[in-house]
């Protein structure tokens, strides 16, 4: 943790994560530009971040998006202050809730998500694809061969939800996984309280894809998160966003320590 405490330290470095707060997905190019910084200033602040797991880059054809990463405000929060007085941790709080409800907010409407964790690939692939683990720290039983094209069953909440599109999409064993959105049956919207009208529009809405991307960085493993194919205004979007971060840091626990409470996305 003391990596992402000296990166909060800097105001530059704070500068640039409002930036991403304002809008998420930006080049370097963008953010030197919205900051009034030289590019050689931002580069540097932005590796610290990186270092710290705040900030996190996908590749977008000859460009690198940089996004904001919740995951390790998240674990800050539940690690720490239950352990401490949470008047005297109130700002770390508020900075972990401002995060996430703008990560919720972004133009660019995909999430992207990254955590680093004591583990081994093979084992962080377990993890991600054997329904034994997924019920852990998920809650949700995924059933497939995982497979490109084969279909994808949840379990979640005494429901099933299967689905012809629910398919793997991209399987690389150990690297790579992706696969679509479950289907939002009127049992799915029973179990998690929904109303008619809030499952009617997540039904109505395009599906979603989730990837998982594996890589080993020294005696870690860097897993990234990237759910994407919301529509503006989503309400799926919405719903899901308040999860993942949470979820990754009951994985990451899971992995580490053999325990780790159930949560979902």
């Amino acid at each position: 943790m003391d990596e992402v405490f000296k990166a909060l330290a800097d105001p530059s470095r704070r500068r640039l994560l409002d930036s991403l707060n304002a809008r998420n997905g930006q080049t370097l190019r963008e953010l030197c530009a919205g900051l009034d910084m030289a590019r050689q200033s931002v580069s540097k602040h932005l590796a610290v971040l990186e270092e710290a797991n705040l900030v996190t880059t996908v590749r977008s054809g000859r460009e690198k998006l940089h996004y904001l990463n919740a995951v390790p405000i998240n674990a800050i929060a539940e690690r720490w202050i239950n352990q401490y007085d949470r008047h005297r941790t109130g700002a770390l709080a508020d900075l972990k809730t401002a995060l996430e409800e703008h990560l919720m907010d972004q133009p660019n409407n995909d999430f992207v998500y990254t955590t680093y964790i004591r583990t081994t690939p093979e084992r962080l692939w377990q993890a991600l694809t054997d329904p034994a683990w997924t019920k852990r720290y998920w809650g949700v039983e995924l059933e497939s061969d995982w497979k490109v094209g084969s279909a994808v069953t949840w379990k979640q909440l005494g429901v099933t939800m299967a689905d012809p599109e629910q398919v793997v999409l991209v399987s690389e064993p150990h690297r790579r996984l992706a696969y679509s959105w479950h289907t939002f049956t009127p049992e799915f919207g029973e179990s998690v309280g929904w109303g008619a009208e809030q499952l009617a529009e997540a039904a109505a809405e395009p599906r979603s894809t989730v990837t998982f991307e594996i890589e080993q960085a020294g005696q870690m493993v860097k897993l990234t998160v990237v759910h994407s194919g919301f529509e503006p205004d989503s309400a799926v979007r919405k719903a899901v966003s308040e999860g993942w971060p949470e979820l990754l840091s009951s994985l990451k626990t899971l992995l580490e320590t053999g325990e780790a409470p159930v949560t979902a996305a």
